[in-house]
């Protein structure tokens, strides 16, 4: 599908009628993907099981919820470069990645992100809390109705980049929280899949990455919003401690 919409604040409900039947073609895609694993070399290694389990809940149609914490705005790049090479693979061009509007400004910048699977999101940090209320909900029945026809959301929940204490993970937005309890409300199976980034220093090994065995939720586990915000949250720190003791040794 051509670019036929400027993501913009004022328009986001064109922005979000757009993103809801946008498509990525599969094998371009795949191709970007493999360009930025050629590049970023992430280190993966998988909680014992987590392959497999990746792998089986993939077949069953199980959607999952990708969460990675956010250290350096490369952070997207590396997270597909994960993505080619682990489990996640078969499911590229049919991941979604939520990113901040000013990625979609320039032409050649949105082509490239477009071809990950953005989705724009309109933040309270840069547009005002009470402007992006609407559209926020906006964007959460779109990654809603996108999950349950099968594609896959990622997102850095942190919401901006970690530049403090990297190695701990900051308070998550709710706007994940509201995704999975939509999904799970609309009979959609559902799992978290938390990945943890950690980059060394003074060398030129690519990033550690920590994949952790996804667990599928019920809906006790999202009850509310909040509530699988918090295991969202708890599960990403442990990715993140793996992720950074190997980095940092």
């Amino acid at each position: 599908m051509s670019v036929t919409v400027d993501v913009t604040l004022n328009d986001f409900e064109n922005v979000y009628d757009f993103y809801r039947e946008h498509r990525q073609p599969v094998l371009k895609a795949k191709s970007m993907y493999a360009v930025l694993a050629a590049k970023y070399r992430p280190q993966v290694r998988y909680e014992t099981g987590a392959r497999q389990l990746i792998r089986h809940l993939r077949r069953e149609g199980c959607v999952l919820v990708i969460s990675a914490n956010h250290v350096r705005e490369t952070d997207p790049f590396v997270l597909a470069a994960t993505g080619f090479l682990s489990a996640v693979r078969p499911h590229i061009g049919h991941v979604r990645v939520l990113a901040k509007d000013p990625l979609f400004v320039d032409p050649e910048q949105r082509r490239k992100i477009d071809l990950l699977g953005g989705i724009p999101v309109f933040r309270p940090k840069d547009h005002g809390v009470r402007e992006t209320m609407v559209p926020g909900r906006r964007m959460i029945d779109i990654c809603v109705e996108r999950m349950v026809d099968g594609d896959w959301i990622a997102v850095f929940a942190e919401g901006t980049c970690n530049l403090t204490d990297p190695a701990h993970v900051q308070p998550l937005g709710s706007g994940m929280g509201h995704i999975v309890k939509g999904v799970i409300g609309a009979g959609r199976r559902v799992a978290l899949l938390s990945i943890g980034i950690a980059y060394r220093e003074n060398t030129d090994r690519g990033p550690a990455v920590m994949i952790n065995r996804p667990i599928e939720l019920t809906a006790d586990d999202a009850k509310t919003p909040a509530a699988a915000t918090r295991l969202a949250a708890a599960d990403l720190q442990r990715a993140v401690d793996v992720a950074w003791d190997r980095a940092h040794p």
